[in-house]
């Protein structure tokens, strides 16, 4: 089993922490960092992922940004906005002297990378990974509220009267978020789930609210004008887009990232929602470690 440090970055007068499985080596295989969900989520899902570092022989960086997990803060709404995340990721590669890298972002974490390749134009990135994630949020939006479309009557109308009144509370909403979410996001929740996806951990609530919105299909936060469409054809990074079939970024959502970044591939993973890596684990895990060995 490969080694794994944990470890704590200085950031803002907080502190960010870090976990890397295995040991660099020079062995011209580039670590590969993984920036995780929400904004709010944590690192606990890539724990999948550490295979990768005995079964490629490659260091994996993963880490809890900023807001949440053991990195948890709340109460400091200023802070959580693309800026401070995304310069979070800049501080880290220098803190761990990640010169070069790869990197695989899920959701919130593949935003990031669009943003990071378009608005930082980072040095030594050899390919990314954008695992379900998304290049606009009024898209991501439409494709939410055309899917709700799809619900029972009675959870459409406890989903639009929330939209309509700003009140997302109650019964009825709680279900009908709980019945869109189990169709599009939770398919690993069950008693195969891996531990790391079930143990407890300190989301940042707050985080997300602010960030994003009450919920994946209405962003009301700091995030809501995050619109790179018009700007996927600056990135030049290679990348590998993957999506689930029944994924929160819809096979729309994905194919728009596809279509629009030079030297990019998708793959549409059937049985799998938006936790790819976790839902098709072996299958992912091979194509990972092909697509970072091809660009190594």
């Amino acid at each position: 089993m490969a080694k794994i440090t944990e470890g704590y970055m200085p950031y803002l007068g907080y502190q960010t922490y870090y976990r890397i499985v295995g040991e660099r080596k020079d062995n011209g295989k580039a670590p590969l960092i993984c920036l995780h969900g929400g904004p709010g989520s944590t690192h606990n899902y890539f724990e999948v992922l550490d295979n990768v570092a005995d079964d490629d022989d490659r260091m994996i960086v993963m880490y809890d940004q900023i807001g949440c997990g053991n990195s948890y803060l709340d109460g400091h709404p200023e802070l959580w906005n693309q800026k401070v995340w995304l310069d979070e990721l800049e501080a880290l590669r220098k803190h761990l002297d990640l010169d070069v890298c790869h990197i695989i972002g899920q959701s919130w974490g593949g935003m990031m990378q669009i943003a990071y390749a378009v608005d930082y134009d980072p040095k030594g990135v050899k390919s990314f990974i954008i695992s379900s994630g998304h290049p606009s949020s009024s898209l991501w939006e439409r494709e939410g509220l055309r899917r709700i479309k799809m619900m029972p009557q009675d959870m459409q109308d406890a989903i639009n009267h929330a939209l309509e009144t700003g009140d997302f509370t109650g019964e009825a909403y709680d279900a009908a978020v709980a019945e869109y979410m189990d169709r599009y996001c939770n398919y690993w929740i069950g008693e195969d789930a891996p531990e790391c996806c079930t143990r407890p951990k300190k989301s940042g609530s707050e985080s997300y609210v602010e960030g994003w919105g009450p919920n994946e299909f209405a962003p009301t936060g700091t995030l809501k004008d995050f619109e790179y469409i018009d700007k996927l054809d600056q990135i030049k990074i290679p990348s590998l887009i993957c999506s689930g079939i029944s994924d929160l970024c819809s096979p729309l959502v994905a194919k728009t990232m596809a279509d629009r970044i030079p030297n990019s591939k998708w793959i549409l993973w059937e049985r799998a929602r938006h936790t790819c890596f976790v839902d098709r684990h072996d299958d992912y895990c091979v194509e990972l470690i092909k697509w970072m060995n091809q660009y190594d």
